[in-house]
């Protein structure tokens, strides 16, 4: 799409103002300005000085809110930071108005380059995911191990409760949808969006859930709400389509990095099935698969998941990333080693149309 196409989008400094974004206790926010665009970047003082970064990458709709749970579990192993992708929680949309999977994960990269951060600990989940991959691929020098829960990697048949999401990336249909909800209270919309997403939502404490309803008021104010979420769904749709080099399973046969996979039984967005697929892509991988965890598990299972990562640094720094004895502590989930033979790595992703 060219960028006479691009709808009129107000300038960041033009916005209207909305409600604060929430910050947990032990959190900062900051704004990172860079060439078009500005990143608003969630971090934690670490336990102690000179633990290695780490960086938190949230999927579509999501926001850097969604490792709150996951980065206090970690404060004593990584310094961590997690950012708004642009159009998404506090942070404005990009200029150039590219929401493509490359387009975000250059914005990871050029955050990287000019904290100067790297090598990180880079986790992802579901767009975030494919985003996570694709830098890895593309800066193996900025990844020191990749964390994926529920990447949004290609799927051949996808489950029906995520074929909604998917017609998001049609021209007209956000518009559309916009217009046949607006009578929706947010408190409507959370519990949709909790449905889809949790393998059980009555896990979600009613604090929980009243932040996730503020949150969404939010959200709902800014103009470009729809349109982010629009085209970052024809993203994903496009990178699935993309095929040869720079299709992202066969970048996820280039990720360089020890890598950890987190799959939910209960997922509606993420195929379970393709959990074993992920594992044999990634060269180097352990698989955590948790049967009642939805699409979040690091929402759902933070204390699982922060217990699975520190396995991994133990496995890397003792072994290098070889294979390891993949137990994990009596909660009846399976976690799988793999290790891969290296080959070439592309340093620059595929260039990505984001269609109408």
């Amino acid at each position: 799409m060219s960028s006479t196409e691009l709808p009129s989008v107000p300038p960041a400094n033009v916005l209207p103002k909305v409600a604060a974004v929430k910050v947990a206790e032990g959190e900062r926010l900051r704004s990172v300005h860079l060439p078009g665009i500005t990143l608003t970047v969630r971090s934690r003082r670490p336990a102690r000085a000179g633990l290695p970064p780490a960086l938190y990458v949230h999927g579509l709709g999501g926001s850097s809110q969604n490792w709150s749970a996951l980065m206090p579990l970690l404060d004593d192993v990584v310094d961590s930071e997690a950012v708004d992708l642009p159009g998404f929680g506090d942070s404005p949309p990009p200029d150039d108005g590219n929401y493509s999977v490359t387009g975000h994960a250059r914005a990871v990269i050029r955050h990287l380059d000019a904290s100067g951060r790297g090598p990180v600990h880079l986790f992802g989940n579901s767009l975030g995911g494919a985003i996570a991959t694709r830098v890895a691929a593309a800066r193996p020098d900025l990844v020191r191990t990749l964390t994926l829960v529920s990447p949004a990697l290609p799927e051949i048949r996808v489950q029906r409760s995520a074929v909604p999401t998917g017609l998001l990336a049609l021209p007209g249909v956000a518009s559309l949808f916009t217009r046949m909800t607006r009578e929706w209270t947010a408190e409507q919309r959370v519990r949709g969006v909790m449905a889809l997403c949790y393998g059980d939502p009555g896990k979600v404490t009613p604090e929980g859930f009243r932040n996730a309803v503020e949150e969404m008021e939010r959200r709902l104010q800014l103009p470009y709400f729809w349109d982010a979420m629009a085209r970052s769904a024809r993203g994903i749709v496009n990178a699935y389509t993309v095929g040869g080099q720079h299709g992202l399973w066969r970048q996820a046969e280039r990720v360089l990095a020890p890598t950890l996979l987190v799959y939910g039984g209960r997922d509606q967005l993420v195929g379970y099935r393709m959990a074993q697929r992920a594992a044999r892509a990634f060269r180097d991988s352990r698989l955590l698969t948790l049967p009642d965890a939805g699409h979040v598990a690091m929402m759902e299972y933070p204390e699982t998941v922060a217990t699975a990562f520190r396995e991994l640094l133990a496995d890397t720094g003792k072994q290098g990333g070889a294979e390891g004895d993949g137990h994990d502590e009596g909660r009846g989930n399976d976690v799988r080693h793999e290790n891969r033979d290296h080959r070439a790595v592309d340093h620059e992703p595929a260039d990505e149309n984001t269609g109408g």
